[in-house]
């Protein structure tokens, strides 16, 4: 009817399409894109070959400049609507929003969950679910993460190392945790565990010290049923006990723990 706003997964601003409607408010509903029967001018096909099953992208159909202009259009919206400013001050205060030169594998941080579903599985949730999409080349993140879970992912096979089941809660590996800082090249190899020790971690350790920025392997304690990603507790079990990036001139010391944007 007219008025009414449906939010659709997956549509791209401008696409016609044919869709399912999934639930109902008042005001607006949810529907699932089931064709694009013509498509927008701004779709573009996405760089990832899983980003429509993937819940950590939701605009990789969108061209780049169309993708920026919907974010700036956005929060223009926002502080009309809800910060109650006036569309004409608006508009000739705001500043255009800036974009990136590359807007690939610009991340400096991951967290991989791991899980066995017929098959090992290391990648990101699917949206508004627990069950993983295996993902081990992330086009956000840098290239050399992608060599660390191939190492991971050999490790777990070749060890019989469990993975963990979060609704039975048991198995050991919850989520491999990645951080590289950018000025420095630094790599900080985290593993989540729910248990008090990785069985064969020299193995692995020798593995991941092939790689040269590595410079801290850690694991990290979380024996909670939650979905809290960190525990409390880090065991430095080779390197450093932190990884060192410089932000406009600052020397930042980063642990597991540390908070840091993803995007330098």
């Amino acid at each position: 009817q007219d008025g009414y706003i449906w939010f659709v997964k997956d549509a791209v601003i401008g696409d016609r399409i044919r869709a399912r409607a999934m639930k109902m408010k008042k005001n607006y509903g949810f529907a699932r894109l089931m064709e694009v029967l013509e498509a927008s001018k701004d779709r573009v096909m996405p760089e990832c070959p899983v980003a429509r099953q993937c819940g950590g992208c939701q605009l990789q159909a969108l061209s780049y400049s169309e993708q920026l202009h919907f974010k700036e259009q956005k929060i223009r919206n926002n502080l009309i609507r809800i910060g109650g400013f006036d569309t004409e001050y608006i508009d000739k205060c705001m500043e255009p929003i800036i974009g990136m030169k590359e807007p690939f594998h610009y991340r400096n941080k991951a967290q991989y969950p791991v899980s066995f579903d017929r098959q090992l599985k290391i990648g990101f949730f699917a949206p508004r679910s627990h069950r993983v999409v295996d993902c081990e080349n992330c086009i956000l993140q840098p290239p050399i993460f992608a060599d660390i879970v191939k190492i991971f992912r050999k490790f777990i096979i070749k060890n019989g190392i469990t993975v963990y089941d979060s609704e039975k809660h048991t198995g050991l590996l919850r989520h491999i945790y990645l951080r590289l800082a950018e000025a420095t090249g630094e790599v900080m190899v985290c593993a989540v565990i729910n248990g008090e020790d990785l069985p064969h971690k020299n193995e692995l350790i020798k593995k991941l010290t092939e790689i040269p920025s590595v410079k801290s392997i850690v694991l990290n304690i979380n024996r909670d049923r939650t979905n809290v990603i960190l525990g409390k507790e880090c065991v430095t079990v080779w390197g450093n006990d932190c990884i060192y990036d410089v932000l406009c001139g600052v020397k930042v010391r980063l642990s597991p723990l540390s908070f840091y944007q993803v995007n330098h």
